[in-house]
């Protein structure tokens, strides 16, 4: 059987994983009275609730005599370091963009990294039935991405088709409204070529992604380079160096059929498999023959631009909700996460109790926080910041190329907030239907915090997208949060009477019977400066005033955050504390008389 190895590269929501699920379905993978979720490549419930791949997924679909082996790769940037290593599988790539909105900053990213490995794409422009669909504009800026990413004339000389992945059609013109995916199998098999790999050489595969089994322990997948593995043959590892890491036997072997991972007795040169059988060989050592010295060539990893600290919940309700808790268990979390996924760095913060964890973004941080969370951990963490390094000129930080879609009206309004914070607008175009698109570079350090002003200023109908571009001089002060906030005196529960009296004050967080306790913040203040209160305070009972229910009283709903929306709201004075039930905001030091000591500090360093 003919193999092809091809990645599906788009940029979130293009309908990437919808046009996996439709080769599955007409490729006979599926049969055709088997139910199978919508999104079967999106297995973590983290993808499903937020509707993006996060983790690179393998899978093979048979047509004809040909087995195709494709790979799903997150479309964020925060999760990149996940494509870097995939890339190095495959033999080619399909660009999948949208009708209407053409190609997009994450799809930029990740086409460079393809191009510049000489992977051969093919471009298909997906969601054709959109009544906003603009075929031809969006094919020629494909192409104008190609030339800005040097591709060369062999790249240049891409094929294209028109399809709808939702209804399983495509077609080689932009007028087609039927038919199935045969002219995209077909594509793949003349366009892509074979594995033109070394099969008679020793067995050498660099190991691409690191998984771990409750009952096989750690499996590492990736692709034969060259030769041939039988199941129980003696393998070892050695680092992108050479040096030797660990020697072992590949105990189980198993090969992507379907969604299915399968047990093999071999494998050789072009093949896409999983091994079992070492302890501690990880991501981006080879995996060889024991007589193989000589590693295969690894690319580098961009650097992590964005740090937060990880702590162990001390707050009065520590340990109520979580069963995991001690700061041991977290530091175990956190290097089996480290792991797994080399976009993610973890160091012991100066505070032993405390861990700094290092990453791409927000995204992909919040991701492990929420997953942590579901885990049954409690945890205290930090404001983000972003890391910094000494360059030619002196400090230098990480800047983001950010494009955004704007309704006109609303243009004006974030061209004024991207100023304040430090970017630099490096184009504005009409991009149609009421719309104006936006280019900026700015500092990562002035992004912290902005996506929610952002859907506010725009009514929610803003779009905006964030890529790393590179490390520039350093811009000075940014202004950040300009609200004070409200803060707990007491600890106890929340009471009606008393929230009623502080809605004049500014926007609670918090509900009539929420449990409070002292330093946490309840809202946010109508003035630049924090403010205690007390949100336990009850009515006070005379002869003349009954004890009444406060049925009278109708508070506006408060403000509820989310994760991300808290971690990106709070300064560095301030904590998310993280538990499976609930996300609250509070301050460092709970004790007022420790705050004022605590801020005389800071002002006199």
């Amino acid at each position: 059987m003919s193999l092809r190895n091809v990645a599906i590269i788009a940029h979130v929501d293009h309908g990437k994983t919808t046009l996996v699920d439709q080769l599955f379905r007409q490729s006979g993978t599926f049969r055709d009275n088997q139910r199978v979720e919508e999104r079967a490549m999106d297995s973590n419930d983290l993808e499903k609730e937020r509707g993006i791949t996060i983790l690179a997924k393998c899978t093979s679909v048979e047509w004809q005599d040909y087995r195709i082996n494709i790979v799903d790769t997150p479309g964020h940037a925060d999760f990149g370091a996940e494509v870097e290593r995939i890339l190095s599988m495959v033999d080619g790539v399909i660009l999948l963009v949208d009708a209407a909105e053409g190609p997009m900053p994450q799809t930029k990213f990740v086409t460079g990294k393809a191009l510049a490995l000489g992977l051969k794409p093919i471009v298909v422009v997906n969601k054709i039935d959109r009544p906003d669909a603009r075929p031809a504009e969006v094919l020629d800026e494909c192409f104008e991405l190609f030339l800005s990413l040097d591709a060369n004339d062999e790249q240049l000389d891409f094929p294209t088709l028109y399809a709808s992945g939702r209804a399983g059609y495509a077609g080689r013109t932009d007028d087609v409204r039927a038919g199935d995916l045969t002219p995209l199998f077909e594509t793949i098999v003349s366009h892509i070529p074979e594995p033109g790999l070394d099969t008679e050489g020793e067995f050498r595969m660099l190991a691409t992604l690191l998984d771990r089994d409750p009952f096989l322990g750690r499996i590492l997948t990736g692709r034969v380079e060259s030769g041939r593995l039988d199941v129980n043959a003696p393998i070892h590892a050695i680092d992108v160096d050479g040096n030797p890491v660990e020697a072992g036997r590949a105990t189980k072997m198993f090969a992507f059929r379907g969604l299915e991972r399968v047990p093999v007795d071999s494998a050789q040169a072009g093949d896409i498999i999983a091994i079992a059988g070492l302890t501690k060989a990880t991501v981006s050592n080879t995996i060889a023959a024991p007589g193989v010295t000589t590693p295969v060539a690894a690319r580098p990893i961009d650097p992590p631009t964005l740090a937060m600290s990880f702590a162990v919940n001390d707050s009065p309700y520590a340990g109520k909700d979580g069963d995991k808790v001690q700061s041991r268990v977290i530091r175990d979390r956190l290097e089996r996460e480290a792991e797994t996924n080399v976009a993610i760095r973890v160091t012991a913060a100066h505070d032993n109790d405390a861990f700094e964890v290092a990453g791409r973004g927000e995204l992909q941080l919040g991701v492990l926080i929420e997953t942590m969370r579901r885990e049954g951990f409690e945890l205290s963490i930090s404001r983000p910041r972003v890391l910094f390094r000494d360059g030619p000129s002196g400090r230098e930080e990480p800047y983001e190329t950010v494009v955004i879609d704007v309704d006109d009206e609303h243009s004006g309004t974030v061209v004024e907030k991207m100023a304040l914070r430090k970017a630099e607008m490096t184009d504005m175009r009409p991009s149609g239907g009421g719309k104006t698109r936006l280019t900026f570079s700015a500092p990562s350090r002035g992004l912290i915090g902005y996506h929610g002003e952002f859907l506010s200023d725009t009514r929610g109908t803003g779009i905006m997208n964030r890529l790393f571009e590179k490390y520039g001089p350093y811009k000075g002060p940014i202004t950040g949060r300009q609200n004070g906030v409200l803060i707990s005196m007491e600890q106890g529960e929340a009471v009606a009477y008393a929230l009623n009296a502080l809605e004049e004050r500014g926007i609670l967080f918090i509900s009539p019977g929420d449990r409070l306790y002292e330093g946490m913040v309840i809202g946010e203040n109508a003035k630049p400066q924090d403010l205690e209160v007390n949100p336990l305070k009850s009515k006070q009972l005379t002869n003349f005033r009954a004890s009444g229910k406060d049925e009278g009283i109708r508070l506006t709903p408060p403000k509820r955050m989310t994760l991300e929306q808290a971690i990106a709201y709070i300064q560095d004075d301030e904590l998310v504390e993280v538990t499976p039930k609930v996300v609250r905001i509070r301050k460092r030091y709970l004790d007022p008389h420790e705050r004022k000591r605590q801020s005389r500090k800071a002002e006199a360093a």
